[in-house]
């Protein structure tokens, strides 16, 4: 069986509930469908209407009667307490305001003995302004991203315990984009300061 790179990472098993946060058109909610099998559950959750509407044709579409999609945001997840085996999120976290209230409720949500695999973007270190503008032009996603220590500890916060990165690797930026909008000694600054943008895929355990 084929797996994307997040599910692959999730450990999902046949009978989870799995929930997937910014669940969009739906597509990795349809991968941990096969996963989980006939007798399990997978909840999407996006906070916009036109997506869960695509996700919801999608679902009609194969005929999945085990697969939901909820409009809501995910500092407030429409998910009740401890009902929860896996959650799984690609690429939306860091654009999250309050990333503190949305482990918290990822916490909230997961089964005691539940686990998270969430795929996300985290800085090295400190970036300056003018250099977040030019990433988030290059890589929509890399908006609201925070310092690397900070998100983890963001993480741990929240009641998490057994944290670890299972994979990790940079996001660099050519230097012909960066000299689209930096001058040659705020490139060579960049360089000097070690300051990197991370994907990530971390996962943690609810105790």
């Amino acid at each position: 069986m084929n797996r994307d790179p997040l599910t692959e990472s999730a450990d999902i098993q046949p009978g989870n509930t799995v929930l997937d946060l910014g669940s969009g058109a739906g597509n990795d909610a349809f991968v941990a469908r096969k996963l989980v099998g006939d007798h399990g559950r997978v909840i999407g959750v996006d906070m916009t209407e036109a997506m869960v509407e695509k996700a919801e044709k999608n679902r009609a579409k194969l005929g999945h009667a085990n697969v939901e999609f909820r409009l809501g945001e995910i500092e407030a997840l429409p998910v009740e307490s401890d009902s929860v085996d896996v959650v799984i999120s690609n690429c939306v976290l860091n654009l999250v305001p309050d990333k503190a209230k949305a482990y918290a409720e990822v916490h909230r949500v997961l089964k005691p003995g539940g686990h998270f695999s969430i795929s996300d973007i985290v800085l090295s270190g400190p970036l300056p302004e003018r250099m977040k503008t030019v990433a988030a032009l290059y890589a929509g996603c890399v908006a609201g991203a925070m310092v690397k220590s900070e998100y983890l500890f963001a993480v741990l916060g929240a009641g998490f315990k057994d944290i670890r990165i299972d994979k990790e690797r940079e996001l660099a930026i050519p230097d012909a984009v960066l000299a689209e909008h930096l001058s040659p000694e705020e490139i060579r600054i960049l360089r000097l300061s070690g300051a990197k943008i991370l994907s990530i895929t971390l996962r943690a355990s609810k105790g």
